[in-house]
C-alpha cells in the first residue's frame, strides 16, 4: 500500500511516499481503509524528532483520520467490517490502510463526509476539553483565541460561542480574521498590525480578557497576559511559533491568574470516561448546527509536501486534509 514515509527526522522535505506492507488487525485492533486523514501541527514536531512522543524511523507519519473498517482483530465489539468511522492514534494516518487501536474508533454518520469526520477529534477534542474542563469557561466571559484561522483556534472560536463566551479572534492578516469573522468571531486583532496587549484591553474597557487560548507561543503568549482579567485563564495549548514563552511569574501573582496546561492526549487516556461524555457532547453540537467544521484545504495522498508546507508556513485556515481517493 501506499504511504508518506519518514526515514529520518527533519523538514517535511525529507518525507517520501512509498510502499509498504498492508496492516495486519491484531487484537483490540481495526483496520481501516482510509478516504482521508488530517493534518495537525504536531504531526511537524513528530517528523521534526520534536514531539512529547518520538516513534523511530522508519515510519508513517499522522494521527487523525477517517474511512471504512477493513478488518476487526480478537475481542472488538466497538465496531464491524464495512462500518465507516472516524479514529486518532499515534501515528499512521498517511497512508491507504492503518491499523488503529479500536477504542479509538467512532463510528460517523452516512451524511457526515470522510474529509468532515478526519478534522474533527483532535481540533475539537482539544479545544473544548481546554475551554470546559481547564478553563471552565463561563458565559459572558471574554476569550482572546490566538492563532484564530488555523484548526484548533478555529475550533475554539466555535466552541467558545456556543458556549456563551464573547469571542476575540487574534490572527496574522486580514484574510485570517474575516475567515474568523464568519466562524462567529465577536471582534478581532491583527497582531501583526496592531498591539495585542492594549487592543486587548481597550477592547474589554480595560478590565481585559477573561480566559487566552494559546496555540502559538513565542512573544504573543507574554503580550497576551499582559491583558488578562484578574482571575483569568491562559490556556498554554501548543507553541506554533516554534519558541516556548518565558513568562515572568510576577504576572500571574499580581493578576491572581492561572498559566493552565492542556494536553489533550494525556486526558484522554487518564480521564476516558470524561472524554467520552466529551465526544457525546461535541457529536450533539454537530448534528444540531451549533458546530461547522471548516475543511479549508483539500491535497492527494501523493501531493503530501504541498499540505505539509502550508503547515509549516503558518499560511492555512481551517483544517487541512490528505485524500486517499
Amino acid at each position: 500500500m501506499r504511504a508518506v514515509l519518514c526515514t529520518e527526522y527533519g523538514a517535511q522535505d525529507r518525507l517520501s511516499i512509498g510502499e509498504v506492507p498492508d496492516p495486519v488487525a491484531g487484537p483490540g485492533e481495526v483496520v481501516i481503509e482510509m478516504a482521508a486523514a488530517s493534518l495537525n501541527f504536531p504531526d511537524l514536531l513528530v517528523i521534526a524528532g520534536l514531539y512529547q512522543f518520538k516513534p523511530e524511523p522508519p515510519f508513517v507519519p499522522g494521527a487523525e483520520g477517517a474511512g471504512t473498517v477493513l478488518a476487526v482483530g480478537s475481542d472488538v465489539v466497538n465496531v464491524k467490517v464495512g462500518q465507516r468511522v472516524m479514529a486518532v492514534g499515534v501515528q499512521g494516518a498517511f497512508a491507504d490502510r492503518w491499523a488503529v487501536d479500536a477504542s479509538s474508533v467512532i463510528p460517523i454518520p452516512d451524511e457526515m463526509s470522510f474529509e468532515t469526520a478526519a478534522s474533527l477529534t483532535l481540533a475539537f477534542g482539544t479545544s473544548y476539553h481546554a475551554l470546559k474542563q481547564r478553563a471552565a469557561l463561563a458565559p459572558g466571559e471574554t476569550l482572546l483565541v490566538l492563532g484564530a484561522a488555523g484548526g484548533v483556534g478555529s475550533a475554539a472560536i466555535e466552541i467558545g460561542k456556543a458556549m456563551g463566551a464573547t469571542v476575540i479572534a487574534a490572527a496574522s492578516t486580514d484574510e485570517k480574521l474575516e475567515f474568523c469573522r464568519n466562524l462567529g468571531a465577536d471582534i478581532v486583532i491583527n497582531y501583526a498590525s496592531e498591539d495585542l496587549k492594549s487592543r486587548a484591553k481597550e477592547l474589554t474597557d480595560g478590565r481585559g480578557v477573561d480566559v487566552i487560548y494559546d496555540p502559538v507561543g513565542g512573544e504573543l503568549s507574554e503580550q497576551a497576559f499582559r491583558a488578562i482579567a484578574w482571575k483569568g485563564r491562559h490556556l498554554v495549548v501548543g507553541f506554533a511559533s516554534g519558541d516556548i514563552p518565558s513568562i515572568p511569574l510576577n504576572l500571574p501573582l499580581l493578576k491572581g491568574a492561572e498559566i493552565v496546561g492542556v494536553f489533550w492526549g494525556s486526558f484522554t487516556s487518564r480521564e476516558h470516561e470524561e472524554n467520552m461524555r466529551n465526544g457525546a457532547e461535541l457529536f450533539q453540537m454537530l448534528s444540531d448546527g451549533t458546530l461547522k467544521p471548516r475543511v479549508t484545504n483539500v491535497f492527494p495522498l501523493e501531493d503530501y509536501e504541498s499540505a505539509f508546507d502550508l503547515m509549516a508556513s503558518r499560511r492555512a485556515t481551517g483544517k487541512i486534509v490528505l485524500e486517499m481517493g
